[in-house]
């Protein structure tokens, strides 16, 4: 009995573990080795006896899942300590009810995979549909959450990652899994090592494709960027004193002599630059509109993150935003508005308002009602010749959001990942924003208060001396990088996914082992 007991013990901790080193296989960690978690879980999966191994399943995936999700979303408690004296109660159940949540993701995909899965070898491609399955589930489920997608494990702009061009993240989820999921049938014979070799191939086969140079498209001319950095910290936002100095560090780093002597076409500051509705400070009139008129020149662009608001003023309604202004000779105009689509859960709205209210749980967002859902991601004009596709923040994450559209010449992601402080989620979020390059072959303009900012090619490769690390003050110049050839994912969207499940299903079909409750 003692024997027994002290077993499941090992193989729960054993899960716990896989989950652990398959999340240390993600940058910032880069422990690539760790992508065997994925082996060490099948084995688990496999090796279920007892009565009910439906039940022993959900648990094994769950806490893998709770390992994986604890290791990559610990950061989010830092958002809580931002107001310590009265969100930092919060943090350690937020965190926990984070890894928790989604981990029950991987729990349903455990059971779905004993259910299902085949007699022999078959079983790594039913393994892998499963997680893929619920990967997508958990990028869809109540707006969604899709952070550190296991096709995402490969840092942006690497070899592998440049599949994602062609299957998008989660396809590339699903080809992941399958190749880090080879090692568990190791001991199947001839049969097992034919399965660990074509898991081999593939593995080859995704860094020999993204060797292979990438078609570009020749643009006529490259508008100039700079992006702005100003270095400050969440919590000095909410302080009222210094609203002027917050407003001051922007607009001193935008005006900054340029190298070249030649002034950027556009000008990003990241989203929350300035603790204050845009409809306030950029006011005829206001102190600070004149200051951002002086700091930019005539014909210069300046896109701005912020909140605003709308209806009555009893009853405003609050949008989390993208602004586009043009300087003119004296004054600056406004060129167009984007507003938030995709919003988070918990941070800039509240999921069940009225429950939840009652039982005491926060927004984040420091507005009464949260903020209300702008229409579908579409791109903005900025000047007659320059369309951009805005990203606000979390939209960042989404494979396949912004619907693909070949005048688009940037997409620009302004997150305020200040929040996060100096700590692996916005470094994380860095190489998961990076993938919408990839998968759409568009480069992206990212401004962030605090780090990481960065240009980043149609590649998802960072342009050299282009990026700002957490805690830098300063801005990014350069040159706008060219637009790659329109990509399979752009054109296709998921279907290669689904196919990669149909596969996944049909290995299903036949003989299978295991079952009950």
């Amino acid at each position: 009995m003692n024997f027994r007991l002290a077993t499941l013990w090992r193989e729960r901790g054993l899960a716990l573990l896989a989950g652990l080193v398959a999340a240390l296989a993600h940058p910032p960690f880069g422990v690539l080795p760790g992508l065997l978690g994925y082996a060490l879980l099948l084995w688990l999966l496999d090796t279920i006896e007892g009565p009910r191994p439906l039940r022993a399943a959900f648990l094994r995936g769950w806490l893998a899942g709770l390992g994986y999700f604890g290791l990559g979303t610990w950061w989010i408690g830092e958002a809580f300590m931002v107001d310590a004296a009265n969100q930092g109660w919060m943090a350690p159940f937020a965190v926990a009810a984070m890894a928790g949540g989604l981990a029950l993701f991987w729990g349903v995909a455990a059971v779905i995979y004993r259910l299902v899965r085949p007699a022999g070898v078959r079983r790594i491609l039913v393994f892998a549909g499963a997680f893929a399955a619920l990967e997508w589930a958990r990028g869809h489920v109540l707006t969604g959450f899709p952070w550190n997608l296991p096709g995402e494990t490969w840092k942006a702009g690497s070899a592998p990652s440049q599949a994602a061009a062609l299957v998008g993240a989660y396809g590339l989820t699903w080809i992941t899994l399958a190749i880090a999921a080879a090692p568990a049938v190791w001991r199947e014979g001839l049969a097992g090592r034919k399965a660990i070799a074509a898991a081999a191939a593939a593995l080859a086969a995704l860094y020999i494709n993204g060797w292979m140079p990438a078609a570009l498209a020749v643009s006529a001319s490259s508008p100039t960027v700079r992006i702005v950095q100003a270095n400050i910290q969440q919590e000095a936002k909410w302080d009222a004193d210094r609203f002027a100095q917050v407003v001051q560090a922007y607009v001193s780093l935008t005006a900054r002599p340029y190298a070249s002597g030649t002034p950027a076409t556009l000008v990003v500051w990241p989203e929350g630059a300035l603790p204050a509705a845009i409809n306030d400070y950029l006011a005829p009139g206001t102190w600070v509109r004149q200051a951002i008129v002086d700091a930019l020149q005539p014909g210069q662009l300046l896109l701005i993150g912020g909140y605003r608001y709308d209806g009555s003023p009893d009853k405003p309604i609050y949008y989390n935003s993208l602004i586009a202004l043009k300087r003119t000779a004296t004054d600056i105009e406004l060129v167009g508005i984007y507003d938030k689509h995709r919003l988070v859960p918990f941070g800039e709205y509240l999921p069940m308002d009225a429950l939840l209210t009652k039982l005491g749980v926060k927004s984040l967002a420091h507005l009464g009602d949260g903020f209300a859902t702008g229409p579908r991601p579409a791109p903005l004009r900025v000047s007659p010749d320059l369309i951009v596709q805005p990203l606000i923040c979390y939209e960042s994450l989404f494979p396949g959001l912004a619907r693909p559209d070949p005048r688009v010449r940037a997409l620009i992601n302004v997150s305020n990942d200040a929040w996060f402080g100096v700590t692996s989620g916005p470094l994380q979020h860095l190489n998961l924003a990076s993938y919408r390059a990839i998968e759409t072959g568009v480069p992206i303009i990212r401004a962030t208060p605090t780090g990481v900012s960065a240009l980043i090619d149609a590649r998802g490769e960072i342009v050299r001396e282009a990026r700002l690390s957490l805690g830098e003050t300063g801005v990014i110049d350069g040159s706008l990088p060219n637009v790659g050839k329109i990509t399979p994912y752009a054109r296709l969207g998921d279907s290669l996914f689904v196919l990669l499940l149909g596969l996944s299903m049909l290995a299903g079909f036949r003989s299978k082992a295991g079952g009950g409750y």
